[in-house]
């Protein structure tokens, strides 16, 4: 089994080159549906999350309200550091049982994990290769505004919230350019596909 981390910043694509990889037949997991996942009622994340923060976090139906604890997190970064050190080991260990449940069934298989934060985690060396989607800056501020239904300022403020494109470019042993249009993509993420089948082959056991 070959494993493969994805990453790159918010408006870059990532979820378009996901679904291509997918319907090729790589088994891809969202790390985002993973940590949604972990703080269902009745799951480890759950008791955690309202053992630290207590009742004022939860909804009316008893679910963890996500817009009240980012709220919470997100000017705090005491309260962010917590929250991550809660549930992160439980984010990989559930994302580790998925990718070995792929392994008993499917011993071939090409496994990718988006993950917007797995550089700035350190979780990327958990993987085989990693993959960095980007695209130029006027185009990301163009999706993100678009997507979002942000003001130019708005959108510039989440993309500097992250880590630089050029700087997650550094750490990547693939990159797909998602600048261009559908169908150039396509053809990029159907060249990285044909790559890793070969590292699949000439790398792995």
């Amino acid at each position: 089994m070959l494993k493969v981390g994805l990453t790159g910043g918010i408006g870059v694509g990532k979820s378009y080159v996901c679904k291509i990889f997918a319907n090729l037949g790589c088994y891809v997991f969202d790390a985002d549906q993973v940590a949604r996942d972990v703080v269902n009622p009745g799951n480890l994340g759950y008791e955690k999350v309202v053992t630290e923060f207590g009742d004022e976090v939860l909804a009316p139906d008893k679910t963890i309200d996500r817009a009240k604890l980012g709220q919470i997190v997100f000017n705090n970064k005491e309260k962010r550091e917590k929250l991550n050190q809660l549930l992160h080991p439980i984010i990989i260990d559930e994302q580790n049982k998925l990718m070995l449940e792929v392994l008993a069934k499917d011993p071939k298989a090409i496994v990718i994990m988006d993950a917007a934060l797995m550089i700035e985690s350190g979780s990327y060396k958990r993987f085989d290769k990693l993959i960095v989607v980007f695209c130029d800056k006027d185009t990301q501020i163009e999706r993100v505004i678009k997507r979002n239904n942000f003001s130019l300022e708005q959108a510039q403020a989440r993309i500097n919230a992250q880590m630089p494109t050029e700087e997650k470019r550094r750490y990547a042993d693939i990159e797909i350019d998602t600048s261009g249009n559908f169908e150039e993509t396509e053809k990029r993420v159907r060249e990285v596909y044909q790559e890793l089948k070969t590292l699949k082959f000439s790398e792995r056991k």
